[in-house]
């Protein structure tokens, strides 16, 4: 009896230890198994400001946060020094990015007429190898050979495998009969530094334009062709077809459920994780509404295509304008949340001239009154480049460039991702040196050095005197 009782008790511990295992083990695989979310590049609205890069976060594909406080995450300096139409592209291998934009800022000096018929020919390019360290812009010139082009538009891209590259295709006014008549275009490119000669690619009949369209990969087993493509064109106009430079079969449009081209354009797709279901997200411009999903099943075919409900979906506090959705992988999320997290936008108020602010200035940096535009005066202070417990001031101007001390004195800079760059823009937040209750700020690398004005320039100095001290201590304020 002793040696069955032995027995029983070894099977009855190893049942109890299975059991906990499964208990314990269930929780994690269901968290492994947790699909990533979505991430949405895409422009705001009118004015430099709006017209720049900003990203939104969603867990669901229909519920939208802004990432980096709604601030914007990218700023080009080049071209028209604006931005619009976004699309973010991820290399096959996924050890690359690319943004690719309209050179395009309305009111920014240039009318929509200077637009259409003057416009640049030029995309803005940026480039990354993780998501979240970008490469300074650059202009690519797509549309100076197209006979009589006047300006390249709202960008696309897609992975060829025929062809092994990316097939770039815009649009681009090429008047007819002296009228505007935008067209698409397409070229090939590799690295989108360098594209083949732009070949016509999308033509409609008469003096119909057309100007955005975006295609998407079918999966196997999913209606009747391998892409699908959405065009703005007077209608949102639904096209299938087995190869991306073949023969498109016209699907229809989506005016049958009361959405034609006078009250929608910037088709914009998304594909859920984990099951055969998209949305179709297209922006409300008649009436000034944003962004909305379409839900489908069924791309290719335009009766499967449902509206949603407005209290179904968010779009989150700024205003979504033609862009591109990305599905995140784990770690590329974990990335990109970690970046741009909500950091409000903060100003350094001077302690000794407490109606000046420290600002940048052509990348020179002083502390001033009335600043204008007031944005030149925030700064997100971010978690330390070079150590913990120490923070970083990055421009909200400016995103990606960080007050960076050099002999001394102090710009406004990119950040160049070195070990100095990091070292020379971290600073210790300190009790203030003329009042505790405000802040001075010690150099990470200079650590008898404080961040202080002089003249009303910012500089880096040892401070020994009462004067150093109040020219030191500043007030972290909204």
């Amino acid at each position: 009896m002793s040696a069955l009782r032995a027995r029983l008790s070894v099977i009855l511990l190893a049942v109890g230890l299975l059991f906990t295992a499964l208990a314990v083990a269930t929780p994690q695989r269901a968290a492994a198994a947790a699909d990533p979310g979505y991430l949405m590049v895409h422009f705001t609205g009118e004015g430099s400001a709006n017209q720049q890069m900003y990203l939104s976060h969603s867990t669901d594909g229909v519920r939208w946060n802004d990432l980096n406080g709604g601030g914007m995450v990218l700023r080009s300096p080049i071209g028209t020094k604006g931005v619009r139409d976004p699309a973010l592209v991820r290399a096959p291998g996924g050890d690359k990015y690319w943004i690719i934009a309209t050179d395009l800022c309305i009111g920014c000096g240039q009318s929509w007429g200077d637009a259409v018929n003057n416009g640049s020919r030029n995309l803005v390019v940026w480039e990354s190898t993780d998501l979240v360290t970008w490469s300074q812009p650059r202009l690519l010139d797509v549309a100076g050979a197209i006979p009589d082009g006047r300006n390249a538009w709202a960008p696309e891209a897609i992975w060829d495998p025929e062809s092994n590259d990316y097939v770039l295709y815009w649009a681009t006014n090429k008047p007819l009969n002296g009228a505007t008549k935008h067209r698409i275009y397409y070229a090939h490119t590799s690295d989108f530094r360098t594209i083949t000669a732009p070949q016509l690619y999308i033509d409609r009949p008469g003096t119909q334009e057309i100007i955005d369209t975006q295609i998407v990969e079918m999966p196997a087993g999913v209606g009747k062709y391998r892409y699908v493509r959405a065009s703005g064109d007077g209608q949102i106009t639904l096209e299938g077809s087995d190869s991306i430079l073949g023969t498109w079969t016209n699907l229809g449009d989506l005016s049958g459920i009361g959405l034609p081209g006078s009250l929608v354009e910037g088709p914009m797709w998304m594909k859920f994780n984990g099951t055969n279901k998209w949305a179709l997200y297209l922006d409300q411009y008649a009436t000034s509404g944003g962004y909305m999903p379409v839900l489908t099943t069924d791309p290719s075919n335009p009766a499967a295509y449902q509206k949603q409900a407005a209290g179904s979906y968010t779009m989150g506090g700024t205003k979504k304008r033609h862009g591109w959705i990305l599905n995140l992988a784990s770690a590329e999320e974990s990335r990109v949340l970690a970046r741009w997290p909500n950091t409000p936008a903060q100003r350094l108020q001077s302690f000794n001239f407490q109606d000046r602010y420290v600002r940048q200035s052509d990348f020179d940096v002083r502390i001033d009154p009335n600043v204008n535009p007031a944005d030149d005066a925030r700064f997100r202070l971010r978690p330390g480049l070079a150590g913990t417990g120490t923070v970083s001031f990055e421009s909200v101007s400016f995103p990606g460039y960080f007050l960076r001390h050099s002999h001394y004195d102090f710009q406004l800079v990119p950040n160049d991702g070195s070990d100095q760059f990091a070292q020379d823009a971290t600073f210790r937040q300190v009790a203030g040196l003329a009042d505790p209750a405000w802040s001075s700020f010690q150099s990470y690398n200079h650590p008898d050095h404080y961040i202080r004005h002089y003249a009303y320039q910012l500089r880096l100095d040892p401070i020994t005197t009462p004067t150093g001290r109040g020219d030191a201590t500043f007030r972290v304020t909204n």
